[in-house]
C-alpha cells in the first residue's frame, strides 16, 4: 500500500477537534508533512446532532482531501461514523478505530432511552465544552438506520480496545473484529479515553500509514 496522504480524524461523541487524541494526531502527521483535518461534529448545532449529519461532514471532508490515499481515524462514535464513511467513499483506503462504539442500541452510557424518548431531549456532560447539554432523540432515531455488524469492509482495519472500558463494550468489539480477516485488533490495559495507550497507538499508526519512523517524534 502507498504511503497515506490525508488523514481525517472523527472526533467522539460530545468531544471535539480539540480533543488531546484529535491535536495528537495532528502534530504528529505534520512532522510527515501529511495532510490532516478534523470535522467539528458541535456544528452548526449539537443539539441537532445525527449519525446522518456526521457522514454529510465526513464526506465533503473526504471530498475536500488532495489526491491520494486518504486515512480515516474515528474515535468512539466517530468510529462508528468512519465504518459507515468507508462503505461510502472509495478514497478512503484504511481505517484507525478508538474504542470503537459500534453497536448503538443502548445509546450513550447512561442514557435512559425510554425517558429520552419521551421526553424528545437527553441532558448530558459535553467534556469539550465542560457542561451539561441537551441533544436531541433525533440522535437515537437516526442512528437505527445503520448497522456496523452488517457492513462488509475489505480494507485494512487497525482497532484498539481498552480492556476496562466502561463506555464501549470490549466484547462486543471483539465480536465484531472476529469475523473479519482484514482487521488488527490490539486489546490494551486503558480506559475509554485511552489516554495511557496514545504512545503505543501513534507507534502503530505511523507504520499502519506506510509513514518512516525515522522522523523526531513529539513523545
Amino acid at each position: 500500500m502507498a504511503a497515506v496522504g490525508h488523514v481525517i480524524y472523527l472526533h467522539g461523541f460530545a468531544s471535539s477537534p480539540e480533543s488531546s487524541k484529535a491535536v495528537r494526531f495532528g502534530q504528529e502527521l505534520a512532522r510527515h508533512n501529511v495532510s490532516f483535518a478534523c470535522p467539528d461534529f458541535n456544528q452548526p448545532s449539537f443539539e441537532d446532532l445525527t449519525v446522518t449529519r456526521m457522514l454529510d461532514q465526513t464526506r465533503d471532508a473526504v471530498g475536500a482531501a488532495p489526491r491520494g490515499p486518504v486515512a480515516l481515524i474515528g474515535s468512539s462514535l466517530g468510529a462508528f461514523v468512519a465504518v459507515h464513511a468507508a462503505a461510502q467513499h472509495r478514497a478512503v483506503d484504511r481505517l484507525v478505530l478508538l474504542a470503537p462504539a459500534l453497536d448503538l442500541g443502548d445509546g450513550p452510557q447512561g442514557a435512559n432511552v425510554d425517558e429520552w424518548r419521551r421526553t424528545g431531549r437527553l441532558r448530558i456532560f459535553h467534556y469539550a465544552w465542560n457542561e451539561h447539554r441537551d441533544v436531541k432523540f433525533a440522535l437515537y432515531e437516526d442512528a437505527a438506520r445503520y448497522d456496523a455488524f452488517a457492513l462488509d469492509l475489505q480494507i485494512p482495519i487497525l482497532v484498539f480496545q481498552g480492556t476496562r472500558d466502561e463506555s464501549v463494550d470490549p466484547g462486543m468489539v471483539e465480536r465484531w473484529a472476529r469475523t473479519r480477516p482484514n482487521v488488527d485488533l490490539r486489546m490494551v490495559d486503558d480506559e475509554h479515553q485511552l489516554g495511557k495507550s496514545m504512545d503505543e497507538i501513534w507507534i502503530a499508526c505511523e507504520t499502519f500509514f506506510g509513514l518512516s519512523p525515522g522522523r523526531p517524534s513529539i513523545l
